[in-house]
């Protein structure tokens, strides 16, 4: 795996991120290394039911990861989306405003993080991330189909979201294939 090979190479020992880009014939390119959690850990935190967290206070307090690397594995698959107050056909200019109506989804193979509710305000001085929706599933298939059902049941009101847009990323053939590539946008995939 490039990742534990590139902590080994320069003896990182805490929690930390690192990004690559796969192309076709499952090459590996280096992105960038962060030496944090990344907003999308809860989808490792769901295909391997670890607590990075809580892993990375611990480690943080002097403390020794509590698994071996041999010892974690994946089980099934998880997507996550990343819920903006943004306007896709704005170019994805922020939208503020105050939320005067939330409904977000639960059950079994989702998860909400969050800190909203209705009447939050989202100001143009902050970034306008209004929440990251997880699912999991055993499989890639369920996991897709949890997050669609999960974002048609996505009610944000008096703010414009990301959420139409996602819809239509998530219920696309590419993406459903797992052939998605960096000018997916720039070609209009996703458009309405």
């Amino acid at each position: 795996m490039p990742a534990i090979a590139g902590a080994r190479a320069i003896g990182y020992t805490n929690a930390g991120t690192m990004e690559f880009l796969v192309d076709e014939t499952g090459g590996f390119y280096f992105l960038e290394m962060n030496a944090r959690l990344q907003v999308e850990h809860p989808v490792t935190e769901g295909v391997t039911g670890l607590d990075l967290v809580v892993a990375q206070l611990r480690v943080a307090a002097g403390e020794p990861l509590p698994w071996r690397q041999t010892e974690i594995a994946q089980r099934g698959a998880a997507i996550e989306c990343r819920v903006y107050a943004e306007d896709p056909s704005k170019g994805f200019l922020p939208s503020p405003g105050t939320l005067t109506k939330l409904e977000l989804p639960s059950g079994e193979g989702i998860r909400i993080e969050s800190g909203i509710e209705t009447g939050s305000t989202v100001s143009v001085h902050y970034d306008p991330l209004l929440l990251k929706l997880v699912t999991h599933g055993a499989t890639r298939q369920q996991a897709l189909e949890r997050m669609a059902e999960a974002l048609d049941r996505c009610v944000i009101e008096g703010v414009r979201t990301t959420v139409p847009f996602l819809r239509r990323v998530v219920a696309s053939d590419a993406f459903r294939r797992g052939q998605v590539h960096t000018q997916l946008l720039e070609q209009g995939a996703f458009n309405a």
